[in-house]
């Protein structure tokens, strides 16, 4: 009977804006799993994370601004019947999921996204008047033309600014040079404190083991009060929960046009998409393999099919016994534009042949005619996060994953071990609204990327 129940869900959430999320971060989570030989690059190309709202954010703006083939990609790819459609999802999870909880004992959190294109273009007053209301974006123009490192400064400045410094950058020369058109960006800021903070006078060093047989020195936050753990056939689920908002935030104000923080501390309505006046609940879960090189394995199985996070997370606390979770900064970049393309079958806002941005800006009349329409160079990801024993620091700028899959529940031991001394992958969810937050992977705590 339940897994009917599970079954009509999923059947009902396919047919949701939400399902085009799932999707968008199924087809990266293989992006979780290490390479077949451990060796991923080394250094901080090791642990890699993943913003799936704020990818979603940013493709749903380019969307707006999109036609023809174009758009029509992008709405298979992100599971919307139109661009209206897009932008009132897009809305719901930046005043839910993604709203700033800070004054109601919440998490603090600032949404921030944008489109920036050349100066050969205008801006077309719908796309900017989509922009603002959906998403509150930043609609501007910069001269990659002529001067490509002011605009890297411009928009990383704005990014900074949004993050409030956390972000430092989003693109670089590396994504932006004088042939770039247009650049889409989003960013994120997250900063939770645990429920039930772990005691830093417990915090002890010891081996961590990585893939390659080799151990790092790191400090282990231990604990021996009862944990929301759930064992599963091959690895184990912890789910931490961060402190939630004691009632719901007044009605949103409503800000102009800057890429600031979309959400300031109390401004917006609790809630998504189906969650009515339920308070939002953040958590923190963490999938760990049994065996030690069992991470690529396990990261095929949360890949396999959708739900999985949702139906299978721990919901009864357990005692514990030997419990330990190592301390971890990471920070982690890198272009989607080939899994976007290759996965995901968004290529024609890419190609400039093929591209359909006519409802976004219109060429300058006095400006010469190269040829080249308004595309998208590429889409840039950053995260930044920070794990320690008061809680959880994240900033992310456009990425995505999630944890998908079905396993069968075994019987819980009376007391159960959770021991986190070897690679794992981890995602940060809003429960009520179903929205992923970040979602990554630790193969070396001891490599921060910083």
């Amino acid at each position: 009977m339940a897994r009917k129940r599970r079954r009509a869900a999923e059947a009902t959430e396919r047919r949701t804006n939400r399902a085009g999320m799932t999707a968008l971060s199924l087809c990266l989570t293989k992006h979780l799993a290490p390479a077949a030989d451990g060796d991923d690059g080394g250094g901080a190309a090791a642990n890699i994370a993943f913003s799936p709202a704020s990818i979603y954010a940013a493709l749903a703006l380019l969307a707006a601004g999109a036609g023809g083939g174009t758009l029509r990609e992008l709405l298979d790819a992100l599971g919307g019947e139109s661009r209206d459609d897009l932008a009132v999802f897009a809305r719901s999870v930046a005043e839910g999921a993604l709203a700033d909880r800070s004054r109601a004992g919440g998490p603090a959190l600032a949404f921030a996204c944008g489109a920036w294109h050349d100066a050969a273009w205008t801006t077309r007053p719908e796309f900017r008047g989509a922009a603002a209301v959906a998403f509150n974006a930043e609609t501007s123009t910069v001269d990659f033309s002529h001067e490509p490192e002011k605009a890297i400064d411009e928009i990383n400045g704005c990014v900074a600014a949004a993050t409030n410094k956390r972000i430092s950058s989003i693109v670089d020369a590396t994504s932006v040079n004088n042939l770039t058109r247009l650049v889409i960006a989003s960013a994120i800021y997250f900063k939770g404190k645990w429920e039930a903070p772990f005691a830093k006078s417990h915090t002890t060093v010891g081996k961590f083991h990585r893939l390659d047989g080799s151990a790092a020195n790191v400090p282990f936050m231990r604990s021996s009060r009862s944990q929301l753990v759930a064992v599963r056939n091959g690895y184990k689920v912890l789910k931490l929960p961060y402190k939630s908002p004691a009632h719901p935030p007044p009605q949103p104000r409503r800000k102009g046009r800057r890429l600031t923080s979309q959400k300031k501390a109390g401004d917006e309505k609790g809630g998504d998409e189906g969650a009515g006046e339920e308070l939002p609940k953040y958590s923190m879960c963490i999938f760990l393999p049994d065996e030690r090189d069992g991470l690529a394995g396990l990261v095929e199985k949360l890949g396999s099919g959708a739900g999985f996070w949702h139906y299978r997370l721990p919901a009864d606390r357990v005692p514990v016994g030997d419990f330990r979770l190592p301390k971890f900064k990471l920070s982690a970049s890198g272009s989607l534009k080939q899994v976007l393309r290759e996965d995901m079958g968004i290529n024609a806002a890419f190609v400039p042949g093929d591209t359909d941005m006519s409802d976004m800006a219109e060429r300058k009349e006095d400006e010469d005619e190269d040829g080249t329409p308004l595309h998208v160079g590429d889409v840039c990801h950053k995260a930044v996060l920070e794990v320690n024993e008061e809680g959880t620091m994240t900033m992310a700028a456009t990425g995505s994953a999630m944890l998908c899959g079905v396993n069968a529940v075994m019987e819980q031991q009376e007391t159960v071990d959770f021991v986190a001394d070897h690679p794992f992958v981890f995602f940060v969810i809003e429960e009520v609204s179903r929205a992923i937050v970040l979602v990554g992977r630790v193969l070396d705590p001891s490599v921060s990327g910083l």
